[in-house]
């Protein structure tokens, strides 16, 4: 029998190796900006077409290669980053594996330029799924350049697979801002489509962070630095009142490489315990650093796993050290409320001696002797003024004697008239003449009504709340028990479908525009959500870079609730807006609905329960809420008695 295991071709293996490293247009911009921070550039660009989908081009001002490194670098396991299994253990590189750029190759048509500062002339090399079209030599720049086009031309499967441009652009612009976040020294440029989205120079981590998120994120910023034996904490965490409904500003940096871990999450989570509204993330951007042989990055293809040797050692020190920031900067509340800030002792007094104080006698101080900062309180009319221990003057104070009160001053009491003065002209032998005139109290309230108190009708309530959860209204055959924030949800859904497709919505003027500041992505989703939102009642000026200016609202909506409401859309639209026009208002109604419906825990006052019962009973499908869930259930005479049975 003939044998039946054989070697696969090269470019066959190197496709089912770019299955695992190269997912989407965001696997190839990962890759190569990578290699680009390792090939030590100080200055890297990044240009995209079409999401990544037509082009991904990574130039970088680095060491480069020479002419036997460049075609070497597109073999499987071809690295520069290792030598043996123990540097595995020792990285200080992020590739290591030598399988990206084979792996790239073999899936898209690459062109590579490369030069070295000391060579005259570079290499340029145009591959073809793994095919070498030509090699050349060319005049260059120092550097590397890699262009990558028409990604999975030779496995439309997996072209077909990919998403829209915008989701696509969504995974782009999160690899980029991840590395431009750990590299701060390097000045990036990022362009999409021929339009520049980032620029952004060599700076710190705080400047690198608000020049990719915002302006305004400055101003949210608190800073975490701890140093230990074990690990050297340095970033910034935002204050509590800027948490976010959606995990999009959270990063953690180990060894300036980006990676996910859920246990390091819940320590910053637990440093926040107390702070936070439910279901609010906070952001935060931490950078560790830790020794590289306590670490293991060789778990997955992405290498944004990590397995740490001491786990909870960290989970303790970042909890700490986060808690301790907080609180040193008046973020988490102290427990001495009644505490006085200014009675603390400044910092520059803590190593000064303390000093006897100098105690000032004036030897001349005589209580009982007159002087003159009193007398104008002292001026009685006759007798001695002052004290007098016994006698009958006119003094303010008077031990004992007649004819003297206690007064807080020493002035004349004018004589009142007897007690009788004030019936004087009544007939008190005969009361019954006395006519006496109706008094009125201005405490006194009149109140009318429009009815007779015999004509109103007793009225009971008819609808009950349970628990700030439910309501249960009687109905003819038994009661119905509704869920009051599904209702909600339904009720303003079909208010928001109908406004953005049949009648034109009303809109309240602001007195004051609303400045709302978003990054760079969020901003690209708002625009492109404009034309729907503007149905709903949104009003909206000359938007900036990185922030949106807005002049009028939805009449249903409060200005409190703007933010929160296209929050919650953009965390509902991170998996692409949709294509039609339908669609899209769809997913904007439902997520409107989510943000302003009355939530589980409100309190509802009788009519506000009867409003919500009857407007849920008027909509076109009372049944499910706009998430395809039960909005209220019936409860029938005939169940509660078989409940009772015995």
């Amino acid at each position: 029998m003939s044998s039946v295991i054989q070697l696969l071709p090269d470019h066959v293996a190197n496709q089912i190796a770019a299955g695992e490293v190269v997912q989407r247009p965001a696997s190839v911009v990962k890759e190569l900006l990578e290699n680009a921070v390792d090939a030590k550039s100080t200055d890297i660009k990044l240009i995209i077409k079409d999401a990544g989908k037509s082009l991904v081009q990574v130039i970088d001002n680095g060491v480069g290669m020479n002419v036997t490194d460049a075609r070497l670098c597109f073999a499987r396991h071809a690295t520069s980053k290792i030598r043996q299994a123990e540097d595995l253990f020792s990285l200080n590189t992020k590739g290591f594996r030598g399988e990206a750029l084979a792996s790239i190759a073999a899936i898209a048509h690459m062109e590579m330029k490369t030069k070295q500062d000391q060579e005259e002339l570079g290499t340029h090399i145009i591959i073809e799924g793994s095919k070498f079209v030509s090699q050349e030599a060319a005049v260059l720049p120092k550097g590397t350049s890699f262009a990558v086009k028409n990604l999975f031309y030779n496995i439309p499967a997996r072209r077909n697979f990919l998403k829209s441009d915008t989701v696509e652009f969504r995974h782009v612009m999160d690899e980029f801002q991840r590395v431009a976040l750990a590299h701060p020294n390097i000045h990036f440029t990022f362009y999409h489509n021929g339009s520049e989205m980032y620029n952004l120079p060599a700076a710190g981590y705080r400047q690198r962070i608000v020049g990719i998120m915002s302006g305004k994120t400055n101003e949210k910023l608190v800073p975490v630095n701890e140093d230990t034996e074990i690990i050297n904490i340095q970033g910034f965490v935002c204050k509590p009142e800027f948490a976010k409904k959606n995990r999009g500003e959270q990063f953690f940096f180990v060894n300036d490489r980006f990676i996910k871990s859920g246990y390091l999450h819940h320590a910053v989570m637990a440093a926040y315990e107390g702070l936070l509204k439910d279901g609010s993330q906070p952001s935060y951007f931490l950078y560790l650093q830790v020794p590289p042989n306590t670490i293991d990055i060789n778990i997955h293809p992405t290498k944004t796993e990590i397995k740490f040797d001491d786990e909870s050692a960290l989970y303790a020190i970042l909890r700490a050290s986060i808690k301790h920031s907080l609180g040193q900067f008046n973020v988490a509340p102290v427990l001495d409320f009644d505490r006085d800030s200014n009675l603390d002792t400044p910092y520059h007094y803590k190593d000064v001696e303390a000093e006897v104080p100098t105690i000032q006698v004036d030897g001349t101080f005589n209580p009982f002797t007159d002087d003159k900062t009193n007398q104008h309180y002292s001026k009685a009319t006759s007798g001695s003024s002052g004290y007098s221990g016994s006698g009958a003057s006119s003094s303010s104070y008077s031990g004992s004697g007649s004819g003297s009160s206690y007064s807080g001053y020493s002035k004349r009491v004018e004589p009142t008239a007897s007690w009788e003065s004030l019936y004087v002209g009544l007939d008190t032998e005969n009361p019954e003449s006395i006519e006496s005139s109706p008094f009125t109290f201005e405490n006194e309230e009149v109140t009318s009504s429009l009815f007779n108190d015999d004509d109103v009708e007793q009225t009971t309530q008819k609808t009950y709340q349970i628990h700030k959860k439910y309501i249960v209204s009687p109905i003819k055959s038994g009661m119905i028990i509704v869920d009051q924030q599904r209702a909600h949800q339904r009720i303003l859904y079909e208010q928001f479908l109908l406004n953005m497709t049949v009648n034109q919505a009303a809109s309240q003027q602001l007195l004051f525009p609303l400045d709302l500041f978003y990054s760079a992505l969020e901003m690209k989703q708002i625009e492109e959500l404009k034309p729907s939102l503007e149905t709903t009642g949104f009003v909206f000026d000359d938007s900036k870079t990185d922030h949106l200016v807005i002049s009028g609202i939805p009449v249903n909506i409060t200005e409190s609730e703007v933010s929160l409401v296209i929050e919650q859309l953009l965390s509902d639209l991170q998996d692409g807006i949709p294509a039609n026009s339908y669609s899209q208002n769809d997913t904007i109604a439902k997520s409107m609905a989510k943000s302003l419906a009355v939530k589980t825990g409100s309190y509802l006052t009788e009519k506000e329960q009867d409003n919500l019962v009857n407007g849920l009973f008027a909509c076109k499908d009372p049944n499910i809420s706009p998430f395809h869930k039960p909005t209220f259930i019936t409860m029938r005479v005939e169940d509660i008695d078989k409940k009772f049975a015995l």
